[in-house]
């Protein structure tokens, strides 16, 4: 099985229980607006850009991505964030890969660009549905043997180091850092985004490398800035650091089951 159904499957369960059962604060109208937008703008750019069948699998996770994370009151937005996650896959390339992971990259320009009006939710899930969300992603990774597994593992690991090591040299107590790690929006940034293989390096050494780099980042804009978002904005700030890392380090290009070109219609 293509392990993006399983992705997909797994945030949606998780934005359905978070709906049904722990009230996330986003209407059905957003929902709508966000995976009807990623879809159409998909199907748009598969068609008449990149001429291959539409292939819908991405777009959801993204779409999934933004449905969890993204907080704004104004449907328009709503829908530019669609769109501008799916145009940024094919429009902003390097060598044939994604610069950025559509839904950090989206997250990060809106914020910017809107001044307040775009915000991001960590997701409060209690307990239950953290660890249950979390053992799902780590089924994901054992039932696919995902290729991605090293570099969410390398970023978890190397994030919590930096946050225990703090707590230990501070001499502050450990459920300080323990609550810290548990945060909805750090588990989807660990398995959905920065594991996306599109936009990691090819090399295992280049993946671990990066997680690091982004974790360490993300650990030190959180100590200055106090900002929950700051994996986000970590990601992309490292982002432009894999094609570095591909030529230092490199490996074969990651791929999924090539699609089929469309078939030209013959001239009359």
């Amino acid at each position: 099985m293509d392990p993006r159904i399983y992705q997909v499957a797994a945030l949606a369960g998780l934005l359905g229980y978070g709906l049904w059962q722990l009230e996330f604060d986003i209407a059905f109208a957003q929902i709508g607006v966000l995976l009807g937008g990623v879809l159409v703008t998909q199907y748009a750019f598969d068609r008449w850009k990149a001429h291959r069948p539409f292939e819908p699998r991405s777009a959801l996770i993204s779409g999934f991505s933004l449905c969890l994370l993204l907080r704004t009151n104004s449907l328009w937005l709503a829908g530019a964030a669609a769109v501008v996650a799916i145009a940024g896959k094919f429009l902003l390339r390097y060598h044939g890969k994604h610069l950025f992971n559509p839904a950090n990259f989206t997250l990060v320009l809106l914020m910017v660009v809107t001044d307040g009006y775009v915000w991001i939710s960590s997701g409060q899930w209690g307990n239950v549905a953290f660890f249950g969300f979390l053992l799902v992603c780590l089924g994901g990774l054992v039932i696919h043997r995902a290729g991605r597994a090293d570099i969410s593992l390398a970023f978890l690991g190397c994030y919590a180091a930096c946050l225990f090591g703090r707590a230990l040299y501070l001499g502050d107590p450990l459920a300080i850092p323990l609550h810290q790690l548990q945060n909805g929006a750090l588990l989807i940034f660990a398995f959905f985004m920065i594991s996306d293989p599109r936009t990691t390096p090819d090399s295992r050494a280049g993946r671990i490398l990066f997680a690091a780099f982004v974790a360490m980042v993300a650990w030190g804009i959180q100590i200055v800035t106090l900002r929950a978002e700051s994996i986000l904005w970590s990601l992309a700030l490292a982002a432009p650091l894999v094609p570095l890392l591909d030529r230092l380090l490199p490996a074969n290009r990651f791929a999924w089951s090539k699609p089929q070109s469309l078939t030209p219609i013959p001239s009359s």
